[in-house]
């Protein structure tokens, strides 16, 4: 493959400018209130395909939001590359934490990123590690160097669920046939310590819902009497982990899988300051699971964690009531061999059990997804790996992540494909957080060393 830089260097500004564009789009799937904007990017995604050099590109209707599909074959004997990523965004909110409005984007320098970081919800988680795949087509067609087919997948549910995605994959199996997928919707440990993830926990996402009296009461006439569901919600949820941060979910640990000595060692070799960790987070001590370092605690260990919690009244001022109902979200992060809907009825039966019977529990599951693992033999890994050495000058470093990606598993599931995970963010990227970045370096990076991973698959593949 010819040096590719030089097409980069001369496009540059206009992929940035492409990218603050597409970033200016409130693509918000959790919130019907943004369903229009939603649908905009969708056609936005399918003209800069088409741009990019597909000679083919669709939005494919389905229960939810569309899918974007788009392809470029040049020849059916030669090995095939399915892209995936997604246009929708989380919210924004707390949109006051903000620095700058989170659909505005704009550039500015961190010490992390003295090149600069674009700044908008959506900067990293995925619009901006998506849309380098659609750049780096771009480049392969305008300069003649496509090696192989390629095909592209991206939906418009992923911070949902997945679930309209989970209805277009095995409907389509033709259609998405291919030799291996690929996904930029991780993260690498620096910018001059290239790694790709290999392994992806699990979820699942649970709300639940306690209600004690019929009404909201006087906290006076009734306080000290009568069970107060939001007290209640807080023990139930404090008696989910023991003194050593362990989960007391019976059987929640039966199908963990237990790494070895060695393979612990070999993890640890990835390079991590715990003093530079707490103060880029602004804490004093790391916390969770004893026995773990922080890499195993946020990466190969399941965890179970409250994400939001309310009940009762919280406006200005004061309000003595006992409220009829407290709420919570909560998640589970779970490791290869557990099962989301398993673990989901072990949530549910042990939430239920442990509630007085002073109040009546609900629990309503939200979504979920398995976990999932590449082994660095294969020859899709091999090629990520090869491509890095190419741009970076060095070997990248196999690591599991503590994210997730449930669509990961159906697609080995229905598409018989194994899946590469070529992130190119940072952990402190914010990515889910107010003031979500991403680094220019880093998308242009991620620009350059794709091409190369569909020329070393192609090399592997025709071998």
């Amino acid at each position: 493959m010819k040096n590719i830089k030089p097409y980069i260097n001369e496009h540059k500004d206009r992929f940035i400018n492409e990218l603050l564009d597409l970033l200016k789009i409130p693509s918000v799937s959790a919130d019907p209130a943004y369903k229009n904007d939603v649908l905009n990017t969708a056609e936005a995604v399918k003209t800069s395909l088409e741009k990019a050099g597909c000679n083919k590109v669709e939005i494919c209707e389905t229960p939810g939001y569309p899918i974007v599909y788009g392809e470029k074959i040049i020849d059916s004997n030669l090995p095939t590359v399915l892209v995936y990523g997604h246009y929708d965004v989380q919210p924004a909110d707390p949109i006051e934490l903000w620095d700058s409005p989170p659909y505005e984007p704009v550039i500015k320098k961190t010490d992390i990123h003295p090149e600069g970081a674009i700044f908008a919800r959506g900067a990293c988680d995925d619009k901006g590690q998506m849309y380098m795949h659609v750049k780096a087509l771009e480049i392969m067609t305008s300069t003649g160097q496509l090696p192989c087919n390629v095909k592209f997948m991206i939906e418009g549910e992923e911070e949902v669920g997945s679930e309209s995605l989970a209805w277009f994959v095995p409907r389509n199996r033709e259609k998405l046939a291919n030799d291996v997928i690929l996904i930029s919707d991780t993260g690498m440990i620096a910018n001059d310590i290239p790694s790709i993830t290999t392994g992806l926990r699990g979820l699942s996402y649970v709300e639940v819902e306690v209600t004690g009296p019929n009404r909201d009461l006087h906290s006076g006439l009734y306080g000290g009497a009568v069970a107060n569901p939001i007290n209640i919600l807080t023990k139930m949820i404090a008696s989910l982990h023991d003194e050593n941060n362990h989960i007391t979910i019976p059987g929640f640990y039966d199908k963990v899988e237990e790494l070895s000595r060695a393979e612990r060692d070999e993890m640890a070799k990835a390079p991590f300051s715990l003093e530079n960790y707490k103060k880029a987070l602004d804490i004093d001590e790391v916390y969770g699971e004893k026995g773990y370092t922080t890499n195993e605690r946020n990466s190969i260990r399941p965890t179970l964690d409250v994400n939001g919690i309310w009940g009762g009244y919280i406006g200005e001022g004061a309000k003595t009531v006992i409220a009829s109902q407290a709420f919570a979200k909560i998640s589970m992060r779970l490791v290869p061999n557990q099962d989301w809907e398993e673990i989901t009825e072990l949530f549910q039966k042990h939430f239920e059990s442990i509630a007085p019977k002073s109040v009546t529990v609900k629990v309503k599951p939200h979504h979920g997804g398995q976990g999932y693992v590449t082994p660095i033999d294969n020859i899709g890994y091999q090629a990520a790996s090869k491509a890095y050495e190419q741009t970076f000058g060095k070997t990248p470093i196999p690591q599991r992540s503590g994210g997730s990606i449930p669509i990961v598993s159906l697609f080995e599931q229905e598409l018989k494909s194994k899946t590469i995970l070529m992130g190119f963010g940072l952990n402190s990227d914010a990515i889910h957080s107010p003031n979500e970045h991403f680094g220019v370096w880093n998308y242009l990076k991620g620009i350059e060393t794709i091409p190369y991973f569909y020329k070393h698959f192609t090399e592997l593949s025709t071998k």
